[in-house]
């Protein structure tokens, strides 16, 4: 019996969306208070050696991660890595804290098993975050770090105006570099007014210059990587790729949420009912992949992408590697499917791996491009 399905997520759904994921957090960070009770636990759920990633300069247990949106204050690592994730994303950390946009802002829509958010980078701010990690980890490096590869992906503030994005950027990288086994730069949430113009070619150039700097400054070498939305033209995906690689950028994550509403069941006037907001889930699968493997074919092997956009099976997770992910990352299919999709995607993979006659999932990244 699928006890996710049967018991909580009918118990979970009862909730108000943004309650019930502050439930979650608030039990998965008691949870995190018993680190080696939470380590044991992950031990249960590690996938095959095959599954094993090499990139960014770091070692993946597996492909799957989980994306930025849930642990946004980085309070509930050690409970989230029990499910087995290879690397946690937290965040979005902004230079400064916020409270984010006004309430209701989080939406299910379930039967089309999707979500539409318009949280505003809610967050304690870099500074506050950087106190807790530091009370639980030592810097990159040190013997006490995350049980997984830890990811902080970093915003602007709402407060500040695009013309000084970087400097409220270069705060929260001074900040939260140290802790971080990767960074990553998100131009293209589409809920804080005006940050995705910061990835037009001319706003992002500079941009990403400046951030390339200030990574170097005070952590040199670590990857540093740049997340596009997947409403971008084609000529928008290829001008983000250009300056990705011109900036000295380590990887690209393909995509953020979707500000289009076509391909959902339910009426567009339920939907319109609701607002405005990123839409994630499985009606994302597609334009994500089209985003991932234009991409892919663009950088042709320099630096490593992450796919991400309605990865809710195997399947789905299988398609995103052969379209050029080296990594992949769920958010909203853990609300549907609940902790054990990851063990899920991990049999599948293997059982396609088997079927493929690769010895290694490396060996089939970006085969179908």
């Amino acid at each position: 019996m699928d006890l996710y399905r049967t018991v909580l997520r009918p118990a979970v759904f009862a909730l108000d969306a943004e309650k019930a994921h502050d439930l979650t957090i608030h039990g998965l960070g008691f949870a995190s208070r018993f680190p080696a009770l939470c380590r044991q636990m992950r031990g249960n759920h590690l996938p095959d050696a095959r599954l094993a990633v090499r990139a960014l300069g770091l070692d993946f247990i597996s492909p799957v991660g989980l994306a930025a949106g849930l642990d946004k204050n980085a309070v509930a690592i050690e409970g989230l890595a029990t499910c087995g994730f290879s690397h946690i994303e937290v965040g979005t950390v902004t230079g400064q804290a916020q409270p984010g946009n006004p309430l209701p802002r989080l939406f299910r829509l379930k039967a089309d098993e999707a979500v539409i958010n318009r949280m505003g980078f809610n967050n304690r701010g870099c500074e506050a975050v950087a106190r807790t990690l530091a009370q639980r980890y030592d810097p990159v490096g040190g013997a006490r770090r995350p049980p997984c590869i830890l990811g902080i992906n970093l915003g602007k503030s709402k407060v500040v105006d695009n013309g000084e994005a970087l400097a409220d950027y270069q705060a929260s990288i001074t900040a939260l570099a140290p802790q971080a086994d990767y960074l990553v730069i998100n131009v293209s949430s589409p809920n804080t007014p005006g940050l995705r113009d910061l990835q037009a070619e001319s706003a992002l150039r500079p941009l990403l210059t400046g951030v390339r700097a200030a990574v170097d400054a005070v952590a040199p070498g670590r990857p540093l990587l740049l997340k596009i939305a997947p409403d971008l033209s084609d000529a928008g995906i290829d001008a983000a790729v250009d300056v990705a690689l011109e900036t000295r950028c380590d990887g690209l994550i393909a995509t953020n949420t979707t500000i289009t509403r076509s391909g959902l069941g339910h009426s567009a006037a339920a939907v319109a009912a609701l607002g405005a907001g990123g839409l994630s889930g499985r009606v994302l699968r597609e334009r994500s992949t089209a985003v991932l493997a234009r991409a892919a074919r663009r950088i042709e092997g320099r630096i490593p992408l992450i796919g991400v956009g309605g990865v809710d099976s195997a399947e789905a997770a299988w398609e995103k590697i052969l379209h050029g992910a080296s990594l992949i990352q769920i958010y909203s299919a853990l609300i549907y499917h609940g902790p054990d999709l990851l063990d899920r995607i991990h049999q599948g993979l293997l059982e396609r791996l088997d079927a493929s006659g690769a010895k290694r999932l490396e060996e089939v990244v970006g085969s179908s491009l």
